[in-house]
């Protein structure tokens, strides 16, 4: 590793086969534009979440056995519970002892303390990816994560970015944080069919097949959230983001 570089660029991903279950974690790691570290890892039972928060320590705890200090680190994923979870929801858990609003244990506390520390003395900036837009780096972590996932490891690589299978990795506009937010909300916006629509109005998460029926639980409901979602694993991730917070 080139250790005269301070900008690192991360594309992290999870993946999990059951929640809980067999699960993947994989960081690409670039420094300045020139080289690039492949890392990943396997737990025979854990959860997509978990994985997604493993993929990050472990990229960062990478960093830290650098020589190099004071690096400024972006970690571009498509978790919405890491993002939200390290960059907001985690100062509420401290401050409530590690609760969430409705007095139940914050899950993942172990990973979310450790994330806390491998960040100390790092500069790092999270920014939204949407998966599966064709980014190549969020792609190339996912093969990876899955690969494990499925105890079919792909080969990781280590070495210079012009010898590398994706030279091009960290350039186009993906890599820019408008874009990213741009092409994410056309995904979002498309026509495709929901699979349903997701509720929870104090604490009590529920799922719809029809919009009206959801419409009508949250209607006029103090602190009630909801949302369309496009599968079953969407659903999934909403039910665990909102009752951690």
């Amino acid at each position: 590793m080139n250790t005269t570089t301070k900008d690192v660029i991360i594309f992290t991903d999870g993946s999990s086969r059951e929640n809980p279950g067999p699960g993947g974690w994989a960081a690409v790691i670039v420094f300045g534009g020139r080289e690039v570290v492949e890392l990943g890892g396997y737990d025979k039972s854990t959860t997509n979440n978990r994985m997604e928060l493993q993929a990050a320590i472990s990229a960062l705890s990478y960093l830290k056995s650098s020589p190099v200090s004071n690096l400024k680190v972006i970690i571009y994923t498509d978790s919405s519970y890491l993002i939200n979870g390290i960059t907001s929801w985690i100062y509420s858990w401290e401050r409530n002892s590690w609760k969430t609003k409705n007095k139940q244990d914050v899950l993942n506390r172990d990973l979310w303390e450790e994330l806390r520390r491998v960040s100390d003395n790092l500069e790092v900036t999270y920014d939204y990816v949407g998966g599966h837009i064709g980014v190549k780096g969020n792609e190339r972590a996912d093969k990876i994560a899955t690969s494990f996932a499925d105890l079919k490891e792909d080969k990781l690589y280590e070495g210079d970015i012009e010898n590398y299978s994706i030279p091009d990795i960290v350039s186009g506009k993906f890599l820019k944080s408008d874009s990213v937010k741009e092409v994410s909300k056309k995904k979002k916006s498309s026509s495709k069919k929901p699979y349903g629509y997701v509720s929870m109005v104090a604490g009590d998460f529920k799922f719809y097949k029809d919009w009206n029926m959801c419409k009508a639980e949250v209607l006029g409901k103090r602190g009630a959230k909801y949302q369309k979602v496009f599968s079953k694993q969407e659903a999934d991730l909403l039910k665990n983001q909102w009752s951690d917070v």
